[in-house]
C-alpha cells in the first residue's frame, strides 16, 4: 500500500503546480464563442515571450512533442529534401525515423550517446554543400534521454559561416522554458515544445514556434498535410480560434502556468534551474557515480542520466524506488537501457524535491547493490543550496 506524497522525478510529464491543476477544473464553454479569444490570443503573444521571438507564429497543436514535429517537417519541406542531421540519443534518433519515414533524404551523421551536435562536422558539410542542396538542419537542444544540452548558437554561426540557407530546426521539448533559448538571436526557424515540460502542464500541447522564412517555405511546400496545416491555423489564430477543437481545460492551465513563468520572471526561471542541476550534479558526483555527458559543458540543466556502477541494474534501481519509496525516476533509453537512471529536475520544482530525489536514488542505489557513501549527495547538495559549499562537515562531541 502506498501511502503519502508520490514522488515524480522523471523529465516529463513534469509536476503541474496546485494553481494550474485548478485552472483547468473548468466547465466545458463554447470554443466559437465571440469572447473565446480573450483566453487564446494572449497565450500566442506571451509564448512567443518564452520562445524570445518578436515576429514569426506560434501554433498549439493538440497533441504531444512528435506531433510538432511532424507539423514542422510537413508544413516546409518537400518529399527527397535532403536534410542534415545528428544522433546521439534517443531523441534525436526518433527525429531521424520520422523524417525519413515521410520521405526525406536524410544525411546523419552517428556520435557518441554523451556527446552533443557535432558542431564542426556540420560546418564542413554545410561548407562543401555550394549549391545548397541540403534544405534543413535538425538539431536536438537538449536530448533528454543522456542529459546533453547543445549549443544552438554555435550552429547558426556555421550556417551563417557558409552563406547557408538551410532551414534550422529546433527540437526543444525538454529545454524550451527552462534552458535559456533564443530563437530570434539564434536564428531558428523552427522551435518545438510540449505543455508537459518546462511549461508544466499535463501532456497534450505540442508548441511550435515558427519564423517568417518557415512560413514562407510553407507557401511551397508540397507535402502531404491537412490536420497540421499551418495556413488553416494561422487564418484561425488570427481570432483566438482553432480549425478544430481545442482541449480548452489545458489552455487555461498553460495561461496559468504562464503567469506563474512571468511571475517569477523568465530569466529568473532559467537561472533556478541551472542552480538546482548544478546541487543534483553534485550530488551525483560525491557518490562517486558518472553522468552519461561527456563534459561539464554538456550538462543538462533539467535532466541528468546517471550511470550505474558496475554490476548494478539502473532498471533495479528504478523498481526499488518506485514499488519500495514511492518515487518514479527516468529510464534509460535504447542503448542506455539497464545502464543509466535520470533523475529530471525541471518545471516546478525547488531545492528541498531535489534534495529529497536524492536522498531516494541513494536508498534505491544501495538496495540495488551499490557501494555509495550514504548522505553523501544529500550533504553535497546541501551544501550547494545554502551557499556554504567550500566548508567540510565537521563533528561535535559534546563535553562529558
Amino acid at each position: 500500500m502506498k501511502i503519502g506524497q508520490t514522488h515524480l522525478f522523471i523529465p516529463g510529464p513534469t509536476n503541474v503546480p496546485d494553481d494550474v491543476r485548478r485552472a483547468m477544473n473548468v466547465a466545458q464553454q463554447d470554443m466559437r464563442a465571440p469572447d473565446f479569444g480573450d483566453l487564446t490570443i494572449g497565450l500566442f503573444e506571451d509564448l512567443k515571450q518564452v520562445f524570445r521571438m518578436r515576429t514569426g507564429e506560434v501554433f498549439l497543436f493538440p497533441g504531444s512533442g512528435s506531433a510538432a514535429w511532424e507539423a514542422a517537417i510537413t508544413n516546409t519541406l518537400n518529399p527527397g529534401d535532403k536534410v542534415l542531421m545528428a544522433r546521439y540519443g534517443q531523441f534525436s534518433t526518433l527525429w531521424v525515423q520520422m523524417a525519413e519515414r515521410l520521405g526525406l533524404d536524410v544525411q546523419v551523421i552517428d556520435v557518441a550517446w554523451g556527446a552533443g551536435v557535432p558542431v564542426a562536422e556540420f560546418e564542413r558539410i554545410l561548407g562543401a554543400d555550394t549549391k545548397d542542396e541540403i534544405k534543413a538542419v535538425f538539431v536536438t537542444h537538449n536530448e533528454t534521454a543522456t542529459g546533453v544540452t547543445s549549443d544552438i548558437a554555435a550552429v547558426r554561426r556555421v550556417l551563417d559561416a557558409s552563406f547557408h540557407d538551410a532551414l534550422l530546426f529546433v527540437d526543444g521539448v525538454s529545454s524550451i522554458g527552462s534552458i535559456d533559448f533564443r530563437m530570434e538571436d539564434w536564428g531558428v526557424d523552427l522551435a518545438v515544445t510540449g505543455s508537459q515540460k518546462g511549461l508544466m502542464c499535463p501532456a497534450g500541447l505540442g508548441v511550435l514556434a515558427v519564423s517568417e522564412k518557415a512560413m514562407d517555405a510553407a507557401k511551397t511546400s508540397t507535402m502531404r498535410r491537412a490536420y497540421f496545416e499551418f495556413g488553416d491555423m494561422r487564418a484561425m489564430n488570427a481570432g483566438g480560434y482553432f480549425p478544430y477543437t481545442p482541449p480548452t481545460p489545458l489552455l487555461h492551465g498553460l495561461r496559468a502556468a504562464l503567469d506563474r513563468i512571468f511571475a517569477e520572471g523568465l530569466d529568473e526561471v532559467i537561472a533556478r534551474h541551472a542552480r538546482l542541476a548544478e546541487g543534483i550534479r553534485r550530488g551525483v558526483h560525491a557518490w562517486g557515480l558518472d553522468l552519461v555527458a561527456e563534459h561539464p559543458s554538456l550538462y543538462s540543466n533539467t535532466v541528468s542520466a546517471i550511470r550505474t556502477p558496475v554490476g548494478v541494474d539502473a532498471t533495479e534501481v528504478i523498481r526499488i524506488a518506485y514499488e519500495e519509496m514511492n518515487a518514479s525516476f527516468g529510464s534509460g533509453l535504447g542503448r542506455l537501457s539497464g545502464k543509466v537512471f535520470r533523475i529530471g529536475h525541471l518545471g516546478d520544482l525547488n531545492e528541498g524535491m531535489c534534495l529529497t530525489a536524492l536522498s531516494i536514488a541513494e536508498m534505491a542505489l544501495v538496495r540495488a547493490g551499490a557501494q555509495i557513501p550514504m548522505g553523501a549527495g544529500v550533504a553535497e547538495a546541501q551544501r550547494h543550496f545554502t551557499g556554504v559549499a567550500h566548508l567540510q562537515p565537521k563533528l561535535r562531541i559534546a563535553a562529558e
